[in-house]
C-alpha cells in the first residue's frame, strides 16, 4: 500500500459551505463540523476556510492576508504596500500551537486602501489596482504570497486537515454571515500553504472538488488578460475565470455560470425562448476559451452571496438544505446534517445549473 500523500483519489476533497439570507452573524466554529464525517476525502495536505462579515471594525478596507517564509520577506514586501496603500492595521493572524499542524510560515494581515495618488496617475480603479498588486506579489516577490484581499472577508488555510486548520486559527472567534470550507486531497501539485483551498481574489473566494481538464486553455486565454497563474492549479484560474467574467466584463453570475458550464449546442437550440438562446450563443461564442472541462464541483463565496456549480455532466457530488434563513452546501448530506441535524428540503442541484444565494441587503 502506498503511504499517505501518494495515494491518487480524483474524486476525494470536500467542500461545505454555510450563508444566512438575511446576514445574521454565524460562528466560524459552524462550518468545520462539516468537515469531520467527510475526514477521508482529505488527507491532511490542505484545508482551509473563508468567512464573510467577519471584519466590520475594517469593512471598508482591504484585508490582505500574506504568507512569508522569513522575516526579511516580510519587511521586504511591507515596504511595497507602503508604497501602494495606506495602512492602518498591521498585525499577526492570531492562531493557536497544535501538534497537527507544522511548518507553518510567518502569516501577517493587513487592512489597507489603495493611495489616491498612485490609482490617478496609473489610471485605475482600486479593484483592478489591487487584482494587479495581489498577482505582482504573488508572481514576483519571493517568499510572499498573498491569499486573501477582499473587503470585510478572509481566508484561512494551511497544510493540514480542515478541522485542524480551524483550530489553529481559532475560527470560532470570529463571526461572519456566510462561510466555505475545504479538505483537499492534491492531484496534481503538491500539498503546501499557499496551495490550499480556498483560492482567493479580491472578494472572490473559491473551493473546488475535481479535476479540470481544460486547464491549459483557460489558463491561456486568462494570461491575455494580465492575470498571473503563478500556482499552476485549476481551482486558481477558475477563480480567475469568475473575477474577469463578472467584475471585468460585467456578467451575471447565472451568465458566467453558462459560460463555465456552457449547456451542449443541441441543448440551446431547443430552448424555446429564442432571445434566451441567442444569448446563449453569444456566450459560447465569445468565451469559448472559459468552458471549464472535466469533473468539478465548486462554492464560488462574493460580498452578499454565494453560488454552488457542478460541472453539466455532474461527475461530482454536491447537495442543498436549508433549515430557517440559513442555507447549507456540502459534497455529502451527511456533512450538512453535521451542521443542522434537522435540515430541510435537501436536494442535489442538476449538472450545470447554478445555485445562487444572496444575503439580504447585500451582507456588506
Amino acid at each position: 500500500m502506498k503511504p499517505e500523500g501518494q495515494v491518487r483519489i480524483p474524486s476525494g476533497c470536500a467542500i461545505a459551505a454555510v450563508i444566512s439570507r438575511s446576514g445574521h452573524p454565524i460562528s466560524g466554529g459552524l462550518v468545520p463540523q462539516a468537515m469531520k464525517p467527510m475526514h477521508d476525502r482529505s488527507n491532511g495536505l490542505g484545508g482551509g476556510f473563508a468567512g464573510y462579515g467577519i471584519y466590520r471594525q475594517y469593512r471598508d478596507f482591504y484585508a490582505l492576508h500574506l504568507f512569508y517564509d522569513q522575516r526579511s520577506t516580510r519587511k521586504s514586501c511591507e515596504s511595497l504596500l507602503k508604497e501602494r496603500f495606506e495602512i492602518v492595521q498591521s498585525e499577526v493572524i492570531p492562531t493557536r500551537k497544535i501538534p497537527a499542524i507544522t511548518g507553518e510560515p510567518i502569516i501577517w494581515r493587513y487592512f489597507v486602501t489603495p493611495l489616491r495618488s498612485i490609482l490617478a496617475s496609473m489610471q485605475l480603479d482600486e479593484k483592478e489596482f489591487v487584482a494587479r498588486t495581489v498577482m505582482y506579489i504573488n508572481a514576483c516577490v519571493e517568499g510572499a504570497y498573498v491569499f486573501s484581499s477582499g473587503k470585510n472577508m478572509g481566508a484561512f488555510k494551511a497544510v493540514g486537515f480542515p478541522e485542524d486548520v480551524a483550530e489553529f486559527y481559532r475560527l470560532e472567534e470570529y463571526e461572519g454571515y456566510s462561510w466555505t470550507a475545504h479538505g483537499r486531497y492534491p492531484t496534481n501539485t503538491p500539498g503546501w500553504w499557499g496551495g490550499a483551498h480556498p483560492f482567493t481574489l479580491l472578494d472572490y473566494s473559491v473551493v473546488h472538488n475535481g479535476e479540470i481538464s481544460s486547464y491549459d486553455a483557460n489558463r491561456r486565454f486568462m494570461e491575455m488578460f494580465g492575470y498571473q497563474c503563478s500556482l499552476q492549479t485549476d481551482t486558481e484560474v477558475i477563480t480567475y475565470i469568475l473575477d474577469y467574467l463578472t467584475r471585468v466584463q460585467g456578467l451575471t453570475l447565472e451568465e458566467a455560470a453558462s459560460v463555465i458550464a456552457a449547456p451542449f449546442w443541441n441543448t440551446i437550440e431547443s430552448k424555446p425562448d429564442q432571445e434566451e438562446r441567442e444569448k446563449q450563443l453569444c456566450l459560447r461564442a465569445l468565451f469559448s476559451s472559459l468552458l471549464i472541462t472535466g469533473p468539478f464541483s465548486i462554492v464560488l463565496g462574493f460580498t452578499g452571496g454565494l453560488m454552488a456549480l457542478n460541472d453539466r455532466l455532474k461527475l461530482r457530488s454536491m447537495v442543498v438544505g436549508e433549515k430557517g434563513d440559513r442555507v447549507y452546501i456540502a459534497s455529502e448530506e451527511a456533512a450538512i446534517r453535521a451542521m443542522e441535524p434537522e435540515a430541510e428540503n435537501i436536494w442535489a442541484p442538476a449538472g450545470g445549473e447554478p445555485v445562487i444565494i444572496r444575503v439580504k441587503d447585500g451582507g456588506y
